[in-house]
C-alpha cells in the first residue's frame, strides 16, 4: 500500500499523475463533485445564516466509501483537485466527508500536468483556501435561491408549459438573445449607393493592369447616384497625391477560456461545450495548461520555451518577446493563459482534440512573434468635372511575422480590415485612362444574431459569469427550450446598379442577391421570449445586466477575503424574497398570445399563442360551442412576427388535390417540412418550394421523381437496393435498412461492388451494435462512436461507473439485468417510468366521469403558492439553476 493517497478530479488525470509520482503515491479520482445541496427546503437554512445542507450524490456513494477506506490505510492524504473555485470546493467537501482537517490537510495545485509542475506542487503544498470555497458556496447558494423560488412562479403562472426554470445567469443570457431578435425584427432597412471606379495603369513589368478606386461618401438614393455619374461625364482623372506609409499588425494575446471558446467556434465550428470537453482532455493528458482561466499571462518558462521553438522553426527574426496584461480586473485565478506544455510539440495524436491543440499552439506561438510589416499606399485621384476625389488604396506585405503562423478570425459583426490588394506604381500628376464607374445599391444590415462564441464574448464584456459558467449556461438555455441553434435561409433581393462607361454612356441594371442567410445562430423560442418578458417585468433587478455583473464582483470580493459570504447572500435575499412573494400574489397568468385578426369565414378571433405543445395559431375560443381550430406555427415563424395571412395559410394544409392512379394526392406539412402524400407514401417537397403553389401536375412530377429515385439500382442477396437523399445526406435502402453513403463513393455512379461493400459493412456494424436489448421496454445497451451507452426510447444516456468506480467492460454490460439498467435510467431521469402510470390514471379518471385533473407540476406549484418561504422549495424538485 502506498504511503500517500492523492485525490484528483478525473481518472484520466489520475493515471498521468501516478506515472509521474511513482510508487510512494496512490492517485485516485473522486470524479468531480461528490456532494450537492439536498432538495428539501432548497438545501439552505435561510433562517440560520443560509447554512447549506449537503448530501453525497447517489452515484458517488461508492466512490466516497472507497476513498475513505484508502485514506485510513494511508499515512497522508493529499488533495489535488482543479485550481479554480469549483476545485477548491471539491477539496473542502472531501475533507468534510472524509473527516480530514482542512486547516492541516495538504492541498496542491498546478496548471499543467508535467513532471516539473507536479514535483514543484508536491514540494510547496498549501491548505484549503476557505475564501475560494466560500466564493463557490455563495454562488451555489444564491443560484439555488433564485432558481428554486422563481421557478414555481413560472409553473403556476404558465401552467401549459413543462420544465420551466429561471436562473441568475441563464435568464439574462436568454434576455440578450431575445433583445437581439427584437432589434432585428424592428430594424428598418435603408439603402445607399456605393461608387467605385476602375482605371488602367502599367505595373512594374510594363503590363497594363486594372485597379480600383473608391468614390466619395455613399450616396443616399438612385437620383443622387445618377447625378454624380452624370457629373463625371467627359472627366479627366489624374493622381493628385500619393502617400506611402509603413503599417504593422500585432498578434492577439494567448487564449483565455473565453477567447478559446470564441475562436474555436469561428475557426473550427465547435460549440462551446465541445471546446471545453476537448480542452479538458488535452489538459488531463498533459498537453496544455489549465483550461479555465481569465489570464493572458505566460510564465517565464513558457516565454523561454516559445523563444526556443520560434527561433528553431522559423528563425531569429520571427521572435519577439511579449508580456500581455490581463484587462479583466476581476480575473479570478492568477494562473497562466491556455498554452501548450511543450512549445516544440506542434501536433498531438489525439484524433478528436488534434485541431483544437493546433489552434492553441498557433495562437501561443503567434503571441511571441514579430509584428507583420506592411507598406500601405493611398492615392488621391482628382475628377476634372467636379470637386470630388476618388481614393485608391493598397497594401504590400513586407514581412509576414506572426502571420506566418496565425491570424485571428473576426465575428461577423466586427469591422473587417479590408484593403484593395496591391496598386500599380503611380506618380503625382499622372493621367489615368478611365475604364468605367459603378454606383451599386447597398443595404444596411441589423446586428447579426448571436453564435455561441459571440454570446460568450458579450457575457464576458458585460462581466456576467466566469470561465467555468459559459459552457453550462449555453447548454442549459438550449436544453430548456428557451433558445435553439439553427440555420436561416436567405431571401432573394433586387438591387440596382448604374454604370458610367468609357464612351460616357450611363446604363442602368437590376440584379439579384441572396441576403439574410445565417448558420448556427441562436434564435429565441416563443417560450424564451414570453418567459423573458415575465421575468423582466416582475424581477427587474435579477434581469439587469449591471446587477448581475455586480453579483459576480461580490463573489470575487468573497474569494479575496473582503466580504463575508452569508452576509452578501442576506443582503441579496431579503428584497429578492419579498419580490417573489409579491409576484406570486399579484402577477397575472402568463398568456403569451397575440390577437392577429378575425377569421372572415366564421367571424371568430384568430390568435397566435403558446400552447401545451408549443407555439400555435387558434381560430375561436374554448368556450365556443364549436371546438376551436388549431395549427402549429412553423419553425421559422414566431408569435411576435407572424402575420394574419401567414397564420391563415397554416389552415390551408392538408389540402387534397384529387386522385392520381386511383390514389388520393394530399399536400401537407409535417415535422420535417412540406410533403406530398400519395396513398401511404410521404414524399418531401423540394426545399424552398411553397407547398401551397403545388398543383396536381407538380405533385405528379414529384411523385414520379420519387418513383425513379426509388427504382432499384442493384440487388443484394436477391433483394432490390434503391438510393435517395435525406436529412443526413445520400443513402442506400435495402429492405428496412438505411445505409449512409460516404463522400469517398461516387453516389451518382455506384457499382455493384460499392453496393455490396456498403451493405455488408452496415450489416457487420449492426451485428455489433447491440450488447443487450429489451425491445418491449424500448431499452438497449448499445456500442456507439464514443463507447457503450444506454438507449432509452429516443434518448441516449450515460452508463456511469461500476462499483469500483471504473468503466464497464462489455462482459459487465452483458451481465446486467433489466432492473439494473432501469436503475441507471432513473438515476438520470427520476420519473422515467412514471409517465405511463400517470397517463393511465388520467384515462381512468376520464372514463369514470371524473372532471378534476391535477398534474404533479400543478400540485407542486399550488403547494408552493401557499407554503411558507422555507417550504416553497419542496415544489421545485426538478429545477436546475
Amino acid at each position: 500500500m502506498a504511503k500517500n493517497l492523492l485525490i484528483v478530479e478525473s481518472p484520466a488525470k489520475a493515471k498521468t499523475i501516478e506515472k509521474i509520482l511513482g510508487s510512494d503515491f496512490q492517485v485516485k479520482s473522486c470524479f468531480g463533485h461528490i456532494r450537492d445541496l439536498v432538495k428539501e427546503d432548497m438545501g439552505i437554512d435561510v433562517h440560520n445564516g443560509f447554512k447549506p445542507k449537503y448530501t453525497v450524490s447517489p452515484d458517488k456513494t461508492k466512490v466516497v466509501s472507497e476513498l475513505k477506506s484508502l485514506a485510513r490505510k494511508s499515512q497522508e492524504v493529499w488533495l489535488a483537485t482543479d485550481e479554480d473555485r469549483e476545485g477548491e470546493a471539491i477539496s473542502w467537501h472531501l475533507c468534510d466527508e472524509m473527516g480530514l482537517n482542512p486547516a492541516t490537510t495538504k492541498r496542491i495545485v498546478f496548471h499543467e500536468i508535467t513532471k516539473p509542475a507536479i514535483r514543484k506542487a508536491i514540494e510547496t503544498p498549501r491548505t484549503v483556501d476557505m475564501n475560494l470555497v466560500n466564493a463557490q458556496q455563495a454562488r451555489r447558494v444564491l443560484d439555488r435561491l433564485v432558481g428554486f423560488e422563481i421557478s414555481p412562479i413560472l409553473w403556476r403562472k404558465m401552467s401549459m408549459q413543462k420544465n420551466l426554470s429561471a436562473g441568475r445567469v441563464q435568464s439574462v443570457a436568454v434576455k440578450l438573445i431575445v433583445e437581439r431578435e427584437r432589434e432585428i425584427n424592428h430594424f428598418k432597412v435603408a439603402s445607399v449607393y456605393k461608387v467605385e471606379a476602375w482605371f488602367k495603369a502599367q505595373d512594374i513589368n510594363g503590363r497594363e493592369v486594372l485597379f480600383k478606386a473608391a468614390g466619395p461618401e455613399k450616396l443616399a438614393d438612385e437620383q443622387s447616384a445618377h447625378a454624380f455619374l452624370q457629373s463625371c461625364v467627359d472627366a479627366a482623372y489624374n493622381v493628385s497625391d500619393i502617400q506611402v506609409k509603413p503599417a504593422k499588425r500585432t498578434p492577439a494575446a494567448p487564449f483565455t477560456t473565453s477567447t478559446l471558446q470564441q475562436e474555436a467556434g469561428r475557426k473550427l465550428g465547435y460549440p462551446v461545450a465541445r471546446t471545453m470537453r476537448l480542452a479538458q482532455s488535452l489538459y488531463e493528458n498533459g498537453y496544455i495548461t489549465y483550461m479555465r482561466t481569465d489570464s493572458v499571462n505566460l510564465s517565464e518558462t513558457a516565454l523561454e520555451g516559445a523563444e526556443v521553438a520560434i527561433k528553431k522553426i522559423y528563425g531569429d527574426q520571427y521572435h519577439k518577446r511579449r508580456k500581455y496584461q490581463t484587462k479583466n480586473e476581476s480575473a479570478q485565478e492568477a494562473h497562466e493563459a491556455i498554452r501548450p506544455t511543450d512549445m516544440e510539440l506542434m501536433h498531438v495524436e489525439e484524433s478528436d482534440a488534434a485541431r483544437l491543440y493546433e489552434l492553441i499552439w498557433k495562437r501561443t506561438m503567434a503571441s511571441q512573434m514579430a509584428d507583420a510589416a506592411f507598406e500601405r499606399t493611398v492615392a488621391k485621384i482628382d475628377i476634372s468635372t467636379n470637386r470630388e476625389q476618388l481614393t485608391a488604396s493598397g497594401e504590400v506585405l513586407m514581412f509576414d511575422g506572426f502571420l506566418k503562423v496565425y491570424m485571428e478570425d473576426k465575428d461577423d459583426d466586427a469591422e473587417s480590415d479590408e484593403h484593395n490588394g496591391m496598386l500599380p506604381p503611380l506618380k503625382q500628376g499622372q493621367q489615368l485612362p478611365f475604364v468605367e464607374m459603378k454606383a451599386t445599391q447597398r443595404f444596411s444590415r441589423p446586428a447579426p444574431r448571436y453564435t455561441e462564441a459571440s454570446l460568450v464574448k458579450k457575457l464576458e464584456e458585460l462581466g456576467i459569469g466566469r470561465p467555468s459558467t459559459y459552457a453550462p449556461t449555453i447548454s442549459t438555455i438550449q436544453q430548456r427550450g428557451y433558445v435553439e441553434k439553427r440555420d436561416k435561409e436567405g431571401v432573394k433581393r433586387q438591387f440596382g446598379t448604374l454604370t458610367l462607361h468609357a464612351d460616357n454612356r450611363i446604363s442602368q441594371h437590376t440584379a439579384e442577391e441572396n441576403t439574410g442567410a445565417e448558420k448556427n445562430k441562436l434564435f429565441p423560442s416563443d417560450l424564451g421570449m414570453v418567459v423573458t418578458d415575465f421575468l423582466s417585468e416582475n424581477f427587474e433587478r435579477i434581469m439587469d445586466y449591471g446587477f448581475t455583473a455586480k453579483i459576480e464582483e461580490e463573489f470575487d470580493e468573497i474569494a479575496n477575503g473582503k466580504v463575508i459570504w452569508n452576509k452578501m447572500i442576506g443582503d441579496f435575499y431579503k428584497p429578492f424574497h419579498h419580490q417573489v412573494e409579491h409576484t406570486m400574489e399579484t402577477a397575472g397568468r402568463i398568456k403569451g398570445e397575440r390577437v392577429l385578426g378575425t377569421d372572415p369565414g366564421s367571424g371568430k378571433p384568430v390568435v397566435a399563442r403558446l400552447g401545451r405543445f408549443g407555439p400555435m395559431v387558434q381560430i375561436g375560443n374554448i368556450e365556443d360551442e364549436e371546438k376551436p381550430k388549431f395549427a402549429t406555427i412553423k419553425t421559422n415563424q414566431s408569435i411576435e412576427t407572424i402575420t394574419f395571412d401567414e397564420a391563415m395559410d397554416l389552415f390551408k394544409l392538408p389540402l387534397s388535390l384529387g386522385l392520381y392512379q386511383d390514389k388520393e394526392v394530399v399536400i401537407g406539412a409535417g415535422r420535417f417540412g412540406p410533403y406530398v402524400k400519395w396513398d401511404e407514401q410521404f414524399i418531401s417537397i423540394p426545399k424552398g418550394e411553397d407547398p401551397l403553389s403545388v398543383d396536381m401536375d407538380r405533385a405528379i412530377e414529384i411523385i414520379n421523381e420519387k418513383q425513379q429515385a426509388d427504382a432499384p439500382i442493384g440487388y443484394y442477396k436477391g433483394e432490390p437496393v434503391s438510393k435517395g437523399k435525406g436529412r443526413f445526406g445520400p443513402f442506400l435502402k435495402w429492405g428496412d435498412l438505411f445505409i449512409n453513403v460516404p463522400r469517398a463513393y461516387n453516389f451518382d455512379n455506384l457499382s455493384q461492388n460499392d453496393i455490396d461493400e456498403l451493405i455488408s459493412k452496415k450489416l457487420e456494424k449492426e451485428a455489433n451494435r447491440y450488447i443487450q436489448q429489451w425491445e418491449s421496454d424500448k431499452i438497449a445497451l448499445e456500442n456507439g462512436r464514443w463507447g457503450p451507452f444506454i438507449r432509452f426510447g429516443k434518448l441516449m444516456l450515460k452508463l456511469g461507473r461500476n462499483e469500483a468506480g471504473e468503466k464497464y467492460t462489455e462482459d459487465d454490460l452483458r451481465a446486467l439485468s433489466l432492473e439494473e439498467v432501469k436503475k441507471m435510467i432513473t438515476d438520470q431521469i427520476p420519473d422515467a417510468f412514471e409517465k405511463k402510470t400517470k397517463k393511465a390514471a388520467v384515462k381512468k379518471a376520464a372514463a369514470t366521469g371524473a372532471t378534476k385533473k391535477v398534474t404533479v407540476k400543478k400540485a407542486a406549484a399550488k403547494k408552493a403558492a401557499s407554503a411558507t418561504p422555507k417550504k416553497k422549495a419542496v415544489a421545485t424538485k426538478k429545477t436546475k439553476e
